[in-house]
C-alpha cells in the first residue's frame, strides 16, 4: 500500500507508523536530527532532498527502489505540516513513483483528524520540534486522533502523477471537518 495523507504534527507518524506498519518519505534533514533521525532510519524512512528540485527523478528512483520491498511507504503531499485548519496545496512530483507503479500496490489516501484540538496539535511556522513536543506533550487533556482510512484506488487507472495527486487530494477534501479550509491545488 501507498499511504498519501495530509500532515498535521509529528505525532502523525507515530499513529500512523502504529496501525499501519508504514515506512515514511521525509526531508533529508531529518535524517541528521539527534535520535529522531535515528529513529527514522529503523523504520526504513525514505529520506528525500526537497531543495534539490533536479534531484526528484533520483529520488523517485530510490523511492521506487524502496517500493519494490512488501512494506507500506506513506507521503505527506503538503509536504510540511499545516497549521490544521486548512489542506494545503499538494505537490506531485513524488507520485511519479506510480507510472506505473513498482509492484501491485494501490494508493489510500488518509485523512488524520484531530477534530477540534487541530489547531493546538499543529506544528507549523517558525516553531521548533522542541517547543512543539514541549507544548503537546504539556498540554492537558487527551489527544483524539481519528486516522480515516478512504478508498484505495489503483494509481494504472490515471494517467500521471498530477492526476494521482489530484484524486487523492479530492478524496481527503471530502472528509475535511466543515469547518476547514481547502487551499487551491497548485
Amino acid at each position: 500500500m501507498f499511504f498519501a495523507c495530509n500532515h498535521v504534527s509529528w505525532m502523525d507518524i507515530l499513529a500512523l507508523g502504529g496501525a499501519t506498519g508504514t515506512a515514511f518519505i521525509a526531508h533529508d534533514g531529518i535524517e541528521k536530527w539527534p535520535v529522531i533521525g535515528w529513529l527514522a532510519a529503523q523504520n526504513n524512512t525514505i529520506f528525500v532532498a526537497r531543495e534539490r528540485r533536479r534531484g526528484v527523478t533520483e529520488q523517485v528512483d530510490v523511492l521506487r527502489s524502496a517500493l519494490r520491498e512488501h512494506q507500506p511507504v506513506t507521503l505527506f503531499p503538503e509536504g510540511t505540516t499545516g497549521d490544521g485548519l486548512a489542506l494545503l496545496p499538494f505537490k506531485p512530483a513524488l507520485f511519479a513513483v506510480m507510472m506505473p507503479p513498482p509492484r501491485d500496490l494501490d494508493v489510500q489516501p488518509v485523512y488524520l483528524d484531530y477534530g477540534s484540538a487541530a489547531a493546538e496539535i499543529a506544528w507549523h511556522g517558525d516553531e521548533s520540534a522542541g517547543a512543539n513536543a514541549t507544548r503537546i506533550l504539556g498540554r492537558k487533556g487527551k489527544v483524539r486522533l481519528t486516522l480515516h482510512f478512504l478508498d484505495p484506488f489503483d494509481p494504472e487507472d490515471m494517467p500521471d502523477r498530477k492526476a494521482i495527486a489530484a484524486e487523492v487530494r479530492k478524496r481527503i477534501e471530502a472528509r475535511l471537518q466543515p469547518s476547514l479550509v481547502s487551499f487551491p491545488a497548485v
